[in-house]
């Protein structure tokens, strides 16, 4: 069967050709019973528009590229962050007709190719994951009059919206209950320093132990299990009386706990353990993990919208969301 064409809609609707492409494409200035009646046709005909059509008229593609500056065995490891950013912006971007385009950045020729797609007008917006200091996609994007936004407050200076959590109120909160339960040697398990997340956390640290007469034990990973196991075994040498350790976040924290039980310390009778980000896998350690839960799925929405506010030529301004202390056995 030959397939319906917007001319064939007109018709049936008794309208011009124009009047059904306005409609088609979601322009506002059409009568309401003008816009059922093309509708109604639309529906009776069958009829499907020509993405390519309604590109050159509407000066947009539809489809938002989600770009995640890792390497796949990062992206699609036992890190449940990823997925669940991608789940929840899918799920919005979905609701908003959007189409995801997931790009995977983890060297200098994917770069390249992530520049040359967008420059080439096949995305209407941009999201970015996970951007590490020397990232120089960030800049590189901005500079290509596309709307960008940012899973996270961006480690260069460079002036593009995002949306973050607390970082550093939530590592505050989570130092300042280690020594309310009476902790007094509280090491730290800081994230990587050449992301926000890492800086952060470990700024919030730092505060809480500067007001007190505690001094900073600092072990730094890499955000991955293995290297909480081994940044906890690093502590331990270093100073084996420490009674707590804040871990930046719940896979090291996990990782730490294993190296813990290997070094035969009680957690939390010898040493309390507190996590950040309330991944679903420290309601279920042992002990069961006291963390900061970070709003992942409300971050990730909250970015989308940011990008739609954007798209529709309102200014981006920076959200911050709050973080929660979730206790539990562990500390």
């Amino acid at each position: 069967m030959k397939r319906p064409t917007l001319e064939a809609v007109a018709v049936r609707a008794g309208v011009s050709r124009a009047t059904a492409s306005r409609v088609v494409n979601g322009r506002p200035t059409v009568a309401p019973h003008i816009r059922d009646a093309v509708l109604r046709a639309v529906q009776e005909l069958g009829y499907v528009p020509n993405s390519a059509a309604r590109s050159l008229v509407t000066q947009r593609t539809g489809s938002v590229a989600l770009v995640v500056s890792e390497p796949p065995t990062r992206v699609f490891s036992e890190d449940p962050l990823f997925s669940t950013v991608i789940r929840s912006a899918s799920v919005e971007l979905e609701a908003a007709d959007k189409q995801v385009i997931l790009m995977l950045v983890s060297s200098s020729r994917s770069h390249t190719r992530v520049e040359r797609y967008v420059a080439g007008g096949h995305v209407d917006g941009v999201m970015l994951i996970s951007m590490h200091g020397a990232d120089a996609l960030p800049a590189a994007l901005s500079r290509l009059r596309v709307p960008v936004v940012s899973y996270g407050r961006p480690a260069v200076p460079v002036d593009l919206p995002y949306v973050d959590n607390d970082n550093v109120g939530g590592a505050e909160a989570a130092v300042r209950h280690l020594l309310a339960s009476g902790r007094r040697r509280i090491a730290t398990i800081a994230g990587p320093q050449d992301m926000i997340g890492g800086q952060d956390r470990l700024a919030g640290y730092r505060n809480v132990l500067n007001g007190s007469d505690r001094r900073s034990i600092v072990a730094v990973g890499d955000f991955t299990r293995e290297s909480g196991a081994v940044a906890m075994r690093q502590l331990l040498g270093d100073d084996p009386a420490l009674d707590a350790v804040f871990v930046a976040n719940d896979l090291m924290a996990i990782g730490a706990l294993q190296s813990l039980r290997q070094a035969g310390r009680r957690v939390p009778d010898d040493v309390a353990v507190v996590g950040f980000d309330d991944i679903e896998a420290a309601r279920f350690t042992e002990p069961a993990l006291t963390t900061v839960r970070h709003p992942i799925p409300e971050q990730a929405a909250a970015m989308v919208r940011l990008l739609l506010d954007l798209l529709d030529g309102h200014p981006g301004t920076p959200v911050i969301l709050p973080t929660e202390l979730i206790i539990r056995d562990s500390a």
